[in-house]
Parts: C-alpha cells; sequence; structure tokens
C-alpha cells in the first residue's frame, strides 16, 4: 500500500512539477500439462518526479517512499532539468490549466483469497481439461492478475488516487494432426481484482468447451487461398486493427516523427461507417478495460474521437503536444512503472458499433473468410501492418465452411478501412492487453466485426 494522498508535499513543488508515487502488485500462476512451472508474486514501488523547467524536463525516481528520499528526488528532478535547460535553452513555459482532484479505488469488497486458494482454482481448471479432453497433445493454463496503485499531485493543483485492477486467464489447448501441432487459446477476464471476476472454475467451462470445438475444427483445416479478399475481421482483429495500425499513427508524438497521419487531418481516411475512438473510462455505459480517470500530468482524462464517419479529427496528446497543436490535452499521458515518464499512450481504443447483424455479414459473402482470433504483429507509421490469425473459417455462398489453419494478413490499414461496407452491432473488447511502445503498459482494444477487403498470406 502507498499514501493516498501527498499533500503534504505540494510545498516542494512551486513550478510545473509531477510528483508521483505507485505501486504495481502482480501475481502469475501458470500450469502446463498439470505441471506448475509458474507461481511468481512480484511487488514494485517507488516515487517520481518530473519538472519542467522553460520547456526542458528532468526526471528522476526512487524505489525509497520515505519523507527525506521524496525530498531528494524533487530536488534531483529539478536539478535535472536547470542543467537541460541550461543546455537546451528552449524559452517555453508550459501551459496553465485547472486542477483537478479525483480517487478511484477498484479494489475487491470481497474477502481476499490466498496465493494457494487461487493457485488450487487455476490448477481445478487443468484438472478438468485433462479429464474431459483425454486427446490433447498439450494444454496451457495461466492467471496474470495486476494491481496498479498511484498517488499523483502537481503543481497545478491536481490529485489523484488510483487502485486499478486486472485479472486474466489465459487457456491454450493444442492437439497433433500429421505429425504437427495445432493450437487454439482464449484468454478470460478484465477489470477487476480476482475476487470480482472469477467465482467458479465451472464459470469457464462453457468457454472451454467452444475452445475445443474450435480445435477439432482446426484439426480439419484447410490453407486458406491467397490473395485480396472479402473477409469479416471479428471484434479482436478489429480492435487489434484500431490499435496497432491506426492509434499508433494518431499519437501525436508519433506524428509530429513523420507518421502518415500528419497529412490525413480534416480528410477521408475510412469508410463512413467507421468511428473511432480512444476511450479513457467509460464506453457505452459499461466501464472499459483500462479506466483511465486522471493521466499521470495531471490532466483530466477524456475520450479522443479520432475518426468521425471516416473522417480523421483529431491525435491523441499530453500537455505538450496539445500546447504544439493547439488542441486540448486528452489525458494521454500514461507510465507504466514508478520510474517510467509519462508518454502519450492509448487506453481503450474501439471502433464504435454499427447496425448490422454478423449472421448478415456472412451471408452477404460469396467466397471469402471470417476471422476471429489474433496473435502476433506488427504495424509502422505508415498504417501498414501484418497480424497472425490462428482461428477463421472460409465463407462460401454465404455460409460458414471448413476451419482454415493459421494465416497472417496484410494491408495499409487506412485502406483497410475504406473498404468496409458492414459493422456489426454488437462490442467486445480484449481485455488483457500490453502495449510495447518504449514502456510496457495496459490497454483495452475492441469494437463490433467489419466486413472489409484485406490482403491473406496463403500456405
Amino acid at each position: 500500500m502507498i499514501q493516498r494522498n501527498l499533500s503534504a508535499y505540494s510545498g516542494l513543488i512551486p513550478r510545473y512539477t509531477e510528483l508521483r508515487m505507485q505501486e504495481n502488485r502482480s501475481l502469475k500462476i501458470a500450469f502446463v500439462k498439470g505441471n506448475l512451472i509458474r507461481n511468481i508474486k512480484d511487488v514494485g514501488s517507488g516515487i517520481s518526479a518530473r519538472v519542467s523547467q522553460n520547456g526542458s524536463w528532468g526526471f528522476a525516481s526512487s524505489p525509497e517512499l520515505d519523507s527525506e528520499n521524496i525530498k531528494s528526488v524533487v530536488k534531483a528532478a529539478n536539478e535535472n532539468a536547470a542543467f537541460l535547460d541550461w543546455r537546451e535553452n528552449k524559452g517555453k513555459s508550459m501551459p496553465e490549466q485547472d486542477g483537478v482532484s479525483l480517487e478511484k479505488d477498484l479494489s475487491t469488497k470481497k474477502t481476499r483469497l490466498s496465493q494457494k486458494q487461487i493457485m488450487d482454482f487455476i490448477r481445478e481448471i487443468d484438472s478438468h481439461i485433462e479429464k474431459k479432453y483425454p486427446g490433447l497433445s498439450n494444454r496451457a493454463v495461466s492467471l496474470e492478475c495486476l494491481d496498479m496503485e498511484k498517488s499523483l499531485i502537481t503543481s497545478e493543483g491536481a490529485s489523484l488516487y488510483s487502485m486499478l485492477p486486472r485479472s486474466i486467464v489465459r487457456i491454450a489447448l493444442t492437439m497433433d494432426k500429421g505429425g504437427s501441432p495445432i493450437e487454439v487459446n482464449d484468454s478470460m477476464g478484465g477489470l477487476g481484482q480476482f475476487e470480482d471476476i472469477f467465482n467458479s472454475p465451472s464459470d469457464l467451462y462453457g468457454r472451454i468447451d467452444d475452445l475445443y470445438r474450435h480445435l477439432l475444427n482446426k484439426c480439419e483445416g484447410i490453407y486458406a487461398e491467397a490473395g485480396t479478399k472479402t473477409c469479416i475481421l471479428d471484434a479482436k482483429l478489429a480492435g487489434i486493427l484500431a490499435h496497432e495500425a491506426i492509434g499508433h499513427t494518431t499519437e501525436a508524438d508519433l506524428v509530429l516523427g513523420g507518421s502518415v497521419a500528419a497529412n490525413y487531418m480534416n480528410k477521408e481516411v475510412a469508410s463512413p461507417l467507421i468511428t473511432l475512438v480512444d476511450f479513457a473510462h467509460t464506453a457505452l455505459g459499461s466501464n472499459c478495460p483500462v479506466p483511465i480517470y486522471i493521466d499521470d500530468e495531471g490532466t483530466l482524462a477524456e475520450d479522443a474521437v479520432i475518426i468521425d464517419k471516416g473522417i480523421l479529427r483529431s491525435y491523441m496528446h499530453d500537455k505538450e503536444s496539445a500546447a504544439l497543436f493547439g488542441a486540448k490535452p486528452t489525458g494521454n499521458a500514461r507510465a507504466f512503472q514508478f520510474f517510467d515518464e509519462p508518454l502519450i499512450r492509448m487506453r481503450n481504443t474501439a471502433i464504435l458499433p454499427g447496425t448490422s447483424k454478423l449472421d448478415d455479414m456472412i451471408a452477404s459473402i460469396d467466397d471469402g473468410y471470417y476471422l476471429i482470433q489474433p496473435s502476433n504483429g506488427q504495424a509502422d507509421t505508415t498504417s501498414e501492418f501484418m497480424f497472425g490469425v490462428t482461428l477463421g473459417y472460409e465463407i462460401k455462398k454465404g455460409r460458414l465452411g471448413r476451419a482454415i489453419k493459421d494465416i497472417t494478413i496484410s494491408g495499409v490499414a487506412f485502406d483497410v478501412l475504406k473498404t468496409v461496407t458492414m459493422v456489426s452491432g454488437d462490442m467486445k473488447w480484449i481485455s488483457g492487453g500490453y502495449c510495447g511502445k518504449k514502456q510496457l503498459i495496459t490497454v483495452g482494444m475492441g469494437g463490433p466485426a467489419i466486413k472489409c477487403k484485406v490482403n491473406i498470406g496463403g500456405r
């Protein structure tokens, strides 16, 4: 636990300063074929200060949380800012904004389970899979719990205390077919501590049954035909496309670095059916997977509507980039660990739902693919992307056909979004994602299913 209120140190920060105390607590448990291979509990905590002097930044941090050390960190950050100001001589000042104060503690109110009780919960899931599906060649069941607790004050009068938890169970099933391993995987859980997300192992069994059915189908699967195809990207793939291939191009620091989106403001970049938003904390009346209420610069977090009915309308900003663009900060400055400086990061990036039904979308395709589960991929600031797909089905004459083996899809994201002709009315989130831009950070991504044209890699 950390101090919930840092106001006692406000006298140390007369010039522009962000003082942040943070503790990340994680629990990672993993079983592979019944063997416990990971059972790790970790805590990382500390204090950091970031100071701006005439546009030059000084940063310092320490894992020691006593009062004297906090004073030393603030002093070191000021000295670093003064030195860089002498070297850089930018002559800029930080834009002023009103300070906001907020507390958001999403800790469970239930009795906490012990580490052993949680481990036994995961072991029970593994035992169920072993008994029900003896034909598997491999199985893996893992859990990752992360509590991010922060206290923040700024010289502008902002203050924040937040405790944002998430708990994710991941399951992978493997079966050998023709001498080659065939695998499917899924993740379950999201925002909240373990006790608020998972009540009984049996609650997950239906999802595991569905996963096993997909595995059997994939074992009899075919190779997809290479080329540009009409496809339905299910919510998880649409979410990764929104985050990796569109979202990064519209982070203002990457725009300043030469992103293709620098040339697209107020221009058509997608079908009129596409509205893409980086949500701060609430989407369509429900909590987002990673709710951010005040960012790590003390800015009140607001939704950033990036694409509105096909037109690029905004970028994601921190205070400094917002001043350069003459825009309002959106609350996108985030840091993962106490020793990380805030960077412009996404929070919960998604395409808004449309009005089509998935069945109608499938029925509208004579020859194409329904792509469901993504794996790793990459994208760059041109919006060019390549993602793996580990679960999908062919569509023939408006009906789902055979499962397909692992493939890659690629394209230029802005071009792909211009081909969208249908958007489903549902909304799904990937709740266990991380983004790796310079430092890890938790993110949410999601949306509806979209019908579009994309390049398929074949055998």
